[in-house]
């Protein structure tokens, strides 16, 4: 069954399908974009001898190995469930994006080193309507990147996909900077506009490796869904007649796929397959809620007594 067939027949595997491959499509591009911006940027690094250049150069080549790592960790977070990961591969996503983190907070250190060089002896920048140009080239590309990527994210909120769109809309902030200060510092002869705005550059990136790192850790860790999340979740459960309440709702992420797990408590007098079939209309309630969730459900007779987390 092909992946339209099996999005009419309501197979879940159709959109999971088409997940995977728009998030596969999004980080090739990026690979893509990365290797032509970097070849363009180094000849004009070499006919400029700009170090703010050099920032986006250097931005450029932690960009390419950043986005490969991405494209390898998508697929493999795609793999389905087997016997030794029952859970999927999704953790394979933010994995990436701790790896991202330490690529893209590598690359600013870098270039802090020779912003202070630059600084130390300042250079004067040379055939700058060469810079310009490429950086001119590298927004529209950029931009065009960022614009598809943020399309696949509202479709699969992938948080791999989400870390390369960071950084590379911080690419464009960080362009349009490099275009000033070469031509302050060609223009007006402020050679020292070149080495401080690369600093700043250095400054902005190890900000957003920041960002990056945070967001994965917390999926790394198993992070609970925001209370907004938990408390739809309670909702729809509590929603059902036949539901006295809830408790020991759990939730966690696994790159694009939620986990959801709580005990629904119910009259005691119900018999084993009415507590299923309720339980089984809540689950499927949850499900039309949050799409890639995984659903399970304990039921529990009311009033029992029995050990419950102390944070609830």
């Amino acid at each position: 069954m092909n992946d339209a067939a099996a999005d009419a027949a309501g197979d879940p595997a159709g959109p999971l399908a088409r997940t995977q491959r728009l998030k596969m499509w999004a980080a090739r591009a990026s690979v893509g974009v990365a290797i032509g911006l970097i070849a363009a940027k180094a000849g004009a690094y070499v006919a400029t001898n700009s170090v703010s250049l050099l920032s986006t150069l250097v931005d450029s080549l932690l960009d390419f190995a950043a986005s490969l790592v991405n494209l390898v960790a998508i697929r493999h977070a795609g793999t389905p469930a087997d016997r030794e990961h029952r859970f999927g591969h999704g953790k394979a996503e933010p994995l990436a994006g701790l790896g991202q983190a330490a690529f893209v907070a590598g690359s600013a250190v870098f270039v802090l080193v020779q912003a202070v060089d630059r600084l130390m002896r300042p250079v004067p920048v040379a055939n700058e309507m060469i810079g310009v140009a490429v950086m001119i080239l590298s927004i529209v590309v950029t931009f065009g990147l960022v614009v598809y990527q943020r399309w696949v994210i509202r479709e699969t909120a992938s948080v791999a996909v989400g870390a390369d769109a960071l950084h590379y809309t911080s690419d464009l902030m960080v362009n349009l900077g490099v275009i000033l200060a070469i031509i302050v510092s060609s223009r007006l002869g402020w050679h020292l506009a070149d080495p401080l705005f690369a600093g700043l550059v250095a400054l902005y990136i190890l900000w957003s490796a920041w960002g990056i790192f945070h967001g994965s850790f917390n999926l790394l860790m198993d992070r609970e869904l925001a209370e907004d999340d938990r408390e739809r979740i309670r909702t729809i459960a509590l929603a059902h007649p036949s539901v006295i309440s809830i408790h020991d709702l759990r939730t966690r992420s696994s790159g694009t796929q939620t986990f959801i797990q709580f005990h629904l408590e119910m009259d005691g007098n119900l018999t084993l397959i009415d507590a299923h079939l309720i339980a089984d209309s809540v689950m499927k309630q949850i499900e039309r809620e949050f799409p890639d969730a995984e659903v399970l459900i304990h039921e529990d007779p009311y009033g029992v007594a029995e050990r419950r987390p102390a944070f609830e």
